[in-house]
């Protein structure tokens, strides 16, 4: 009697990995200017902060207060734009966002007073997270795994290169026309966008994979991702390395200008030299993923981050060394969490590519919420090297923590994806 041997499955490559060359350039210019949007609506009117406190006659707090409200309305807009995304396909709310972007650009320029401008402000955040989100999710349709840690780290370029252009974009513009001028600029590159997305994104999830739109579908998807172990530790790992990020940005200015006396052009090099190393590093990563797994990248970077991080604790506390020894030692951590950024993400939304809005929306928030938490924490300890170093070794060893306590690599194994239970489609 003969035996027939089955032969193994065959894999079903991602619509991604059919793309050519060509294209996938194209798919990284469409996402890199959606994510764009974000650090320039943040940050490039930074440079107008002491122009608008004058101006509306207003306090420094009253203005930052505009500040807040931009991250407010990012960080909630994507818990709210993400499931809609899952629900209507990525297009349709991602167009809204976007245009909702720049009507509130077109009314800021006409803001009377700090009360109208602050909410205009939260508005702005609202559609900036729309292409947050999608541009996330739409990967994740695409890519998984490797692959789409690989792209991610394309895009992190454009993610590390716009928020040190910004503020010098806010100054360029605030050379030649008023704070005004800046919002007019952000609504032009808002309708240009609009019209790069409706012309060069398709539409990346089909009809018969979106899902109930619902509240109770929504609650229900976000607590099924809650409960499940591993995504929630990825989560928190990619938030806590964020968090990271986001003390060194808060924090270096004061360190590097008021303790160490550079003036505003040394400044400038030496946080441009910081965040080079960080766009490197998640260039690296890409040919890294070649011979490794993400799973290995992710531990490594997170372990020679917190010893760098310790180290830089202890140079700041000592003073050994001066602020060539800090800078080393901070270089190191923003190399390592730039290894790291692209493949906990990549990780956890592996595991949910069903409900990839959904999943990119709790990221996001998750992300963007400690990174908030962690700026002004900085400025609660103190403007010097230790606060900043505190904050940043801080977010370093915790993220270890939560990887080995909460994710276990060691149970990680396969990127399979986890089906969402319980939610409607």
């Amino acid at each position: 009697m003969k035996t027939h041997t089955v032969p193994p499955p065959t894999p079903v490559a991602s619509p991604g990995e059919l793309m050519d060359g060509r294209q996938r350039l194209r798919l990284v210019l469409v996402l890199g200017s959606l994510i764009a949007i974000g650090p320039l609506t943040i940050d490039m009117y930074l440079p107008a902060l002491p122009s608008i406190v004058d101006d509306l006659r207003i306090t420094s707090a009253q203005v930052q207060l505009t500040l807040t409200g931009t991250l407010a309305g990012l960080a909630l807009g994507q818990l709210v734009i993400g499931p809609l995304s899952d629900a209507f396909g990525r297009r349709r709310p991602l167009l809204a966002g976007v245009a909702l972007h720049v009507l509130a650009s077109v009314l800021c320029v006409m803001a009377p007073n700090i009360e109208v401008l602050g909410a205009l402000r939260v508005l702005q955040g609202l559609g900036t997270a729309a292409a947050a989100v999608v541009a996330m999710a739409v990967v994740r349709d695409l890519f998984s795994g490797a692959a789409f840690a690989t792209l991610f780290s394309r895009l992190i370029l454009v993610m590390g290169v716009a928020p040190i252009l910004a503020p010098t974009l806010g100054s360029g513009v605030l050379g030649w026309t008023n704070w005004r001028g800046i919002f007019v600029v952000l609504a032009v590159f808002g309708v240009v966008l609009l019209v790069v997305a409706a012309l060069g994104l398709p539409e990346t999830l089909p009809v018969a994979l979106r899902r109930s739109a619902g509240p109770v579908a929504t609650l229900r998807t976000y607590g099924a991702l809650l409960r499940d172990r591993t995504f929630v530790g990825l989560v928190l790992v990619a938030g806590l390395a964020m968090a990271a990020l986001f003390a060194y940005v808060a924090g270096s200015s004061f360190v590097m200008q008021g303790q160490y006396g550079l003036d505003e052009q040394e400044f400038g090099l030496a946080f441009g030299a910081g965040a080079v190393g960080l766009i490197v590093a998640t260039q690296l990563n890409v040919r890294l993923l070649r011979r490794y797994t993400p799973q290995r990248i992710l531990v490594s970077s997170l372990v020679a981050g917190t010893v760098a991080a310790t180290v830089l604790l202890a140079f700041a506390v000592t003073g050994l060394g001066g602020l060539p020894a800090l800078l080393a030692a901070l270089w190191v951590v923003l190399a390592a969490a730039g290894l790291a950024m692209p493949n906990a993400p990549a990780l956890a939304l592996s595991r949910h590519g069903e409900a990839a809005g959904t999943a990119s929306a709790l990221l996001g928030a998750v992300q963007f919420g400690t990174g908030a938490v962690a700026a002004p924490l900085v400025g609660v300890l103190g403007t010097g090297a230790v606060a900043m170093a505190l904050v940043v070794a801080g977010g370093m060893v915790c993220a270890v923590v939560v990887l080995l306590v909460v994710v276990r690599p060691a149970r990680l194994g396969a990127l399979d994806p986890v089906p969402v239970a319980g939610a409607a489609h």
